[in-house]
């Protein structure tokens, strides 16, 4: 590694590999892509077209003195014995997720980075996600006094996307492929143990994996959080729903069209007037008076101290912590494994939680 440029070689040169070069890569200063590995023909011939020399096996990608640092961009199952012989070949990792499809084969990739002393990072790309980082500003801020409820979901009508996430063997599905996102948002923002798990995972498609699945947490702070995740949704849900002790809000879809209505503290308590509903009335269901609340834009959001790939070029070269530590992707990984039980048994699921308070 020269003192300037950390060299970069992706294996899995598919659409979120090339997405990493030619999109979160190209343009840093402190990184620099210097080649690509894949074992089909067609995709190294990609490859070369973008710009970026293919190797012809890994053996020479690991043997290659000048490679700093291999980023897995492959399918889920074979992260593991890719990343464990490049930390052996003197290699920092930058891996996909999910990392593993297992938690006991990520803590071998942990061994083997504390063995040999070469940074394993996990590309938990979503933490920088705009939507999300405006919520963890409302739950860090209290800006609709605590949060107490909070209902995520990702939506879509298209099916399992691809090949490989139709098949078990090889980590498809989407509690793998949407959960281990959503869930690491969860657990990233909310700092307290999960006391219990409640899920269904959806099998409408006919695949041998999940097309979809909902889990219920709770939380020791009382926070339950309800994740959802679906590909057979004509008519998709917000992508957040959130409730505090002084009002609600909601963010719509990734173009963050959203809004939060809060309790007017200026108005005393106005008794609501009933209205027709169906074939009866209600008061418990009418709408507050229109001077009991008031109508905001959402928080500015949460802001990281850097960018992923900023972030992992600090911890390289030994000047800071990564934003994305090894003990939260194992949580997130057990996590996981504890919802597929308990889709399984239909069972709520305890004292499983592997939380380290953060404070």
């Amino acid at each position: 590694m020269s003192s300037n440029t950390i060299s970069i070689v992706i294996v899995g040169y598919g659409g979120m590999g090339s997405y990493h070069a030619k999109h979160l890569i190209a343009g840093n200063p402190r990184l620099k892509v210097t080649g690509t590995y894949d074992v089909l023909p067609e995709r190294q011939a990609a490859s070369e077209q973008d710009g970026y020399p293919a190797y012809a096996s890994y053996e020479e990608v690991l043997n290659d003195a000048a490679v700093d640092v291999i980023l897995i961009a492959t399918p889920n199952d074979v992260h593991k014995e890719l990343a464990i012989a490049a930390m052996k070949h003197g290699k920092h990792v930058i891996c996909e997720k999910p990392v593993t499809i297992y938690a006991k084969e990520f803590e071998e990739m942990m061994a083997v980075s504390e063995e040999t002393g070469r940074v394993l990072m996990v590309h938990q790309n979503r933490r920088w996600d705009e939507d999300f980082r405006i919520i963890k500003a409302m739950y860090d801020k209290r800006t609709i006094g605590d949060l107490f409820q909070i209902e995520s979901r990702v939506h879509g009508a298209n099916g399992i996307p691809g090949d490989w996430r139709h098949l078990e063997a090889h980590g498809g599905g989407m509690l793998l492929d949407w959960g281990v996102h959503l869930l690491d948002q969860f657990l990233f923002m909310i700092d307290s143990k999960i006391t219990s798990v409640s899920s269904r995972l959806s099998f409408i498609l006919g695949d041998e994996v999940d097309d979809g699945f909902d889990a219920i947490l709770e939380f020791e702070n009382g926070v339950t959080a309800i994740v959802e995740v679906g590909t057979t949704n004509f008519i998709t849900l917000p992508r957040w729903y959130v409730k505090g002790t002084e009002g609600t809000a909601v963010i719509e879809d990734w173009s963050l069209k959203g809004r939060a209505v809060v309790r007017n503290n200026e108005v005393g308590k106005v008794e609501p007037k009933p209205i027709q509903a169906g074939v009866g009335l209600t008061k418990t269901m009418a709408p507050p008076s229109e001077e009991a609340t008031i109508t905001t834009t959402l928080p500015a959001a949460f802001e990281h101290a850097s960018s992923f790939y900023d972030n992992f070029a600090a911890v390289v070269q030994g000047t800071v912590e990564p934003i994305v530590k090894n003990h939260e992707v194992l949580r997130v990984l057990n996590l996981i494994e504890n919802i597929f039980e308990a889709g399984r048994t239909r069972e709520v699921i305890k004292d499983f939680d592997t939380y380290t308070s953060t404070k």
